[in-house]
């Protein structure tokens, strides 16, 4: 019985799911789902993208917590519109979240969203929203070892950021063997180093990302 309550559950947000991407992508709107864990550096990679993009995309963000405009107040001060959800305890955000989102953002001048979810490396994957991408970040700090304990996650990204590598002389992190894991489970995946905290990386993530936008532009 549970089961079935839970299948019925994730088949009501994967049609509203559908319909939000069915309303962006008559606008022409590419929405990439950050997922990571806390600490992952999710905030700060969306803040350096948006230091690179500006100018030359129209990008807003949603931003995805339990509790607090931490994080949305932080992506205000780059002037552009932001949206924040507070899940009050749900560990991931939803279909339905992100319509209600979506109905306070511009999307008339808008080319690409941010979505940054919840913290958390199990329940995000679960529930689509109507996005074009998603992305992992696997900070240095966490260890080399994500992808055996969360293979979930790792198997359903577009791509794998992995931050904070100005740490690799400090931290055990062998870049080699996670970069052989997780292509091995997920052969067509990207992978790129960057550190928040340096830029390195930061022109090859933004150029990713620019490539994305590009393959959604309505005709």
């Amino acid at each position: 019985m549970k089961v079935s309550v839970v299948q019925g559950i994730l088949s009501a947000n994967d049609q509203l799911a559908a319909q939000n991407r069915d309303q962006l992508d008559q606008l022409g709107i590419c929405v990439v789902n950050v997922m990571a864990s806390p600490g992952s550096g999710k905030t700060s990679l969306i803040l350096r993208t948006l230091d690179q993009l500006a100018g030359r995309m129209r990008v807003a963000v949603i931003e995805g917590d339990i509790a607090s405009t931490v994080d949305a107040d932080k992506v205000a001060t780059r002037g552009v519109p932001v949206v924040q959800i507070n899940t009050g305890g749900q560990c991931h955000l939803d279909a339905p979240m992100l319509r209600n989102a979506l109905a306070q953002l511009p999307l008339d001048q808008l080319d690409l969203i941010f979505v940054e979810n919840v913290g958390n490396l199990i329940c995000p994957v679960d529930f689509r929203l109507g996005e074009d991408v998603n992305v992992v970040i696997a900070s240095v700090p966490e260890g080399d070892d994500k992808p055996y304990k969360y293979p979930g996650i790792f198997l359903a990204v577009d791509a794998v950021v992995i931050n904070k590598v100005d740490l690799l002389p400090y931290v055990h992190f062998d870049v080699a063997a996670f970069r052989r894991l997780v292509t091995g489970m997920n052969p067509g995946l990207q992978i790129l180093e960057v550190s928040c905290e340096t830029g390195q990386g930061i022109a090859e993530w933004v150029a990713w990302i620019v490539e994305q936008r590009e393959k959604r532009r309505r005709p």
